[in-house]
């Protein structure tokens, strides 16, 4: 009888551990999707201000139609991009896009003035900088649940019940991560 007992309660116990990791590990999915979730809207509101800033500048600079032609057709991959990866390369090659947008501007000193130019420079850094706060919480709560999908004994639940690693979200160059080199 009291080894009956120990054993249901052993088997109770170890289904509230389980029960306890898998309501975890829903849980950092969810902060996952959130985080997701806030990067898209930042995108979608920069994807939505490009068009304009094409027009603006088309309005300035008509022979400069293959800088415009590369920022929209960017856009067009950002917005039909599926997964985290290819969309993190979309974005990427979007960002050098209006780099090379930008530069040509400089070269028209009544665009470079122009009030609505200038509002849409202004409105697109500060998206940029919503970008890069969202893409920071969406890498956080993937770390959070990759950690908790790969430690043991969640993995073992986490296997079971399919959870996988998610992607991060990194849009930076090979470049830009290069340790600079200093001469004397």
């Amino acid at each position: 009888m009291w080894t009956l007992l120990i054993i249901l309660g052993l088997a109770v116990v170890l289904a509230l551990f389980v029960i306890a990791i898998y309501n975890g590990l829903v849980a950092k999915r969810a902060l996952v999707e959130e985080g997701w979730s806030g990067i898209e809207t930042q995108l979608k509101r920069r994807s939505n201000l490009i068009p304009n800033l094409v027009e603006t500048v088309k309005g300035y600079a008509d022979h400069e139609s293959g800088t415009l032609e590369a920022v929209t057709e960017m856009r067009a991959r950002s917005l039909g991009a599926g997964n985290v990866a290819d969309r993190a390369d979309a974005e990427r090659q979007l960002s050098g896009a209006i780099g090379n947008l930008f530069a040509v501007a400089e070269n028209y000193p009544d665009l470079k003035a122009n009030q609505n130019f200038q509002q849409l420079q202004t409105e697109l850094s500060e998206i940029e900088n919503e970008i890069q706060l969202s893409r920071r919480y969406y890498n956080g709560t993937v770390r959070d649940l990759n950690i908790m999908v790969e430690t043991f004994p969640n993995n073992l639940v986490a296997g079971q019940f399919g959870f996988i690693k998610a992607e991060f979200f990194e849009i930076e160059d090979e470049a830009a991560r290069a340790v600079p080199k200093v001469e004397f």
